[in-house]
């Protein structure tokens, strides 16, 4: 006699573990079965990280990056110190940073939920 094949049907909130394949949870760390750890859901940004520098570097004066980025309080403290220079100087870090930073940890710090 041969065995029935049991026809698993993943659901809408479920995925394939990534070592056995067993269908999990979307939302598992581990999976139940083999115990391996599972990837993390890669984020997702609207934001473009070249742009955010690019501006930082433009107009990070008057703090345009900040409210790109959705940073609005930040982005009215620049405007209000702008005459200062200060935010200016901090912007010019902040490009700095922004161009070195991994697309991958961009995306989890401005990720839309």
């Amino acid at each position: 006699m041969s065995e029935v094949q049991e026809q698993k049907v993943k659901q809408p909130d479920e995925v394939f573990c990534g070592e056995c394949g067993e269908i999990i949870k979307a939302k598992a760390e581990i999976c139940p079965k083999c115990g391996v750890r599972q990837e993390s859901a890669p984020y997702h940004s609207d934001k473009n990280k070249t742009i955010a520098a690019l501006l930082a570097l433009f107009l990070g004066g008057i703090g345009a990056h900040k409210f790109y980025l959705g940073r609005i309080g930040w982005g009215i403290v620049y405007l209000v110190f702008f005459w200062t220079v200060i935010p200016t100087l901090i912007s010019f870090i902040e490009f700095i940073i922004l161009l070195a930073t991994d697309e991958k940890a961009f995306n989890k710090k401005y990720a839309t939920e």
